[in-house]
């Protein structure tokens, strides 16, 4: 039997899932242990008992200075910025990716300069936009929106080119204008497309907001990570590292089942 006609059984497809994660620990563990034991003060990889204390004083002990929970306070800074750079970068891909899908005159406007945008490095801005917006929520929101908009323009604007010019006769044959094809037509169908753009743009979102954070800012989980380097302080970056891998795959698993719940025919994971 050929391997590539070969599929796992549940239990194994289990295995494999976890394999990977418990051989990091596994060799993050050994590591740590022989380094301390070389060196008991050693920061470079503290041990699981060092996680444990620093989860405990950031997650459940307030902070001496502020009274804060500071892992809950960086996190709610961090995740309100995200959301609002996403929120924009999504509204705006759906208003602009459909306008330059639909509309041939738009297309010719918008599509070349959307697409030099995409090109440009967003972190390169930075600078620019502290200058010109200043060092307060509104630059690292415009940096999430400037670095993940442009592309989930571009997704979307190809997703409605795709749609079979038969539905768009189609509706014009029954009398559609241009406004209720594009709400009756064309937006139904690239719905699930477009939390699937905002899906694939958490990563980027993350790195955006986490550099911006650890720039300028005074609280978020960039801010915090960037704070403790230089004391060395692996215990506090490693938990905020995965934290923050966390919260991403949560939110990811949260908009992926938002998809198949309203759009189950767009489930294309199961296809093939």
């Amino acid at each position: 039997m050929r391997w590539i006609n070969t599929r796992p059984s549940r239990g194994a497809q289990l295995t494999l899932m976890l394999l990977p994660f418990v051989l990091l620990v596994a060799a993050y563990a050994a590591g740590s242990a022989a380094r301390l034991a070389e060196n008991a003060n050693d920061k470079l990889l503290p041990g699981l008992t060092g996680f444990a204390d620093a989860i405990n004083r950031l997650a459940f002990l307030p902070d001496a200075r502020t009274g804060d929970y500071l892992l809950w306070s960086d996190t709610a800074a961090s995740l309100i910025r995200l959301f609002a750079g996403l929120g924009i970068s999504t509204v705006t891909a759906l208003l602009i990716g459909m306008a330059i899908g639909m509309l041939p005159y738009l297309r010719s406007l918008l599509a070349p300069f959307v697409a030099v945008i995409s090109m440009v490095p967003p972190l390169a801005l930075l600078p620019i936009l502290f200058i010109v917006m200043g060092l307060g929520e509104a630059s690292k929101i415009a940096l999430i929106v400037i670095g993940v908009a442009p592309t989930m323009i571009r997704d979307l604007a190809l997703k409605a080119l795709e749609l079979p010019r038969e539905q768009i006769v189609k509706a014009e044959t029954l009398g559609g204008s241009s406004w209720q094809i594009a709400l009756r037509v064309v937006l139904p169908q690239i719905l699930p497309r477009l939390v699937t753009c905002v899906r694939l743009q958490l990563g980027p979102a993350w790195l955006f907001l986490i550099a911006a954070e650890a720039i300028s800012s005074d609280s978020g989980l960039g801010y915090r990570i960037f704070l403790v380097r230089r004391y060395l302080s692996m215990d506090v970056i490693f938990p905020y590292v995965v934290w923050i891998t966390l919260l991403a795959v949560l939110t990811n698993f949260v908009l992926d089942r938002i998809r198949v719940a309203v759009f189950p025919w767009s489930d294309l994971e199961k296809q093939g």
